[in-house]
């Protein structure tokens, strides 16, 4: 899945952690809306804020710089980008999260009737994996 971030005029120092609705586009699990969600490094948060001043929104903690049609976060109900990029998948340009942890930022917003299916999709594929990996 390419995503093209050049638009943004920045260069990251450390890939940004794709998440949310593209993530689950890259698993083949449904189309994303028209937003593209990422967690980003601190060092990348911090610079995309003296950037992009005016693009900045506050959901309970979490700093989102919004600009195009991305949307950088510094944390996800406190979980930063070192927690929730392990065993994410290295891409060229990004990094996308781990089925385990898209797992559990599903089940923190499943509250709502649109992430809890894509709780359940995600778990659907979890398990899919898990019994092909059991028959080898």
């Amino acid at each position: 899945m390419e995503i093209d971030l050049n638009i943004l005029g920045y260069k990251f120092t450390h890939k940004p952690l794709l998440i949310g609705g593209k993530a689950m586009e890259y698993y083949g699990l449904r189309k994303s809306g028209l937003d593209i969600d990422f967690v980003v490094h601190s060092e990348d948060h911090e610079a995309l804020k003296n950037k992009y001043p005016n693009n900045i929104k506050d959901l309970c903690g979490d700093i989102g710089i919004c600009e195009y049609s991305f949307e950088m976060w510094n944390q996800i109900c406190t979980f930063d980008y070192d927690y929730l990029k392990e065993n994410g998948v290295v891409e060229q340009n990004y990094i996308a999260i781990s089925l385990e942890k898209l797992l559990l930022l599903k089940a923190l917003a499943m509250e709502l009737p649109k992430y809890h299916k894509d709780l359940e999709l995600v778990v659907e594929l979890i398990l899919e994996k898990a019994y092909k990996q059991d028959k080898r």
